[in-house]
């Protein structure tokens, strides 16, 4: 009794199954988004910006949203590793890689800007800046993702763009806003409809 063929048959087999999950994994978009992670993003957001409406010191100011940044950016990650370790989603496959290449660019150049900017003592322009940038890479990730995503993007940029031409008072209510109430309902949409 010969194997032969059958182990052929079978190696084939194999191997076309594999390149099909790979053209797959490349063309899929990325899932792993996190919705209540987004909306627990977005609660911190309000929090700052409750905490910094009345806030006389703009180093405190800056000092508080950079650190709602890092806390969000902490809860984001997270989020994103257990929805994706949920759903069997890579973190390092084709979508994901495509996902932090169009995301973090935005982000290198907002904290660029943000050194720039606070050492010339223009906080005013921060605002707009940061929802500016960060609608930027939330359009370029999300154009690998589900659609709520580019289209948070779009409204963040809209918001910067606000922001950026109006007078500074409106900077932290507009922040809250886009990082607060959009991260909230954008967060709540991928909950409902796609998962975690």
């Amino acid at each position: 009794m010969s194997s032969g063929p059958a182990s052929t048959l079978h190696d084939h087999a194999a191997r076309e199954l594999r390149f099909i999950r790979e053209t797959m994994a490349r063309a899929g978009g990325f899932t792993a988004v996190p919705g209540r992670g987004g909306m627990a993003m977005g609660v911190t957001a309000l929090v700052t910006a409750a905490a910094t409406t009345r806030l006389e010191s703009d180093r405190w100011w800056l000092a508080a949203w950079l650190t709602d940044a890092a806390v969000a950016a902490a809860i984001g990650l997270a989020a994103m590793r257990l929805k994706a370790r949920t759903a069997g989603v890579s973190l390092t496959g084709a979508a994901a890689r495509r996902f932090a290449l169009a995301f973090v660019p935005a982000i290198v150049a907002a904290v660029v800007l943000t050194s720039l900017l606070a050492a010339r003592g223009m906080l005013a322009a921060l605002p707009g800046t940061w929802l500016l940038l960060y609608g930027v890479a939330v359009i370029s990730g999300g154009s690998t993702s589900v659609p709520p995503v580019p289209l948070f993007g779009a409204a963040l940029m809209t918001l910067g763009c606000v922001a950026l031409a109006a007078p500074a008072p409106w900077g932290t209510p507009l922040m809250a806003a886009g990082f607060g109430l959009g991260h909230i309902v954008t967060g709540f949409v991928i909950a409902r409809g796609y998962g975690g």
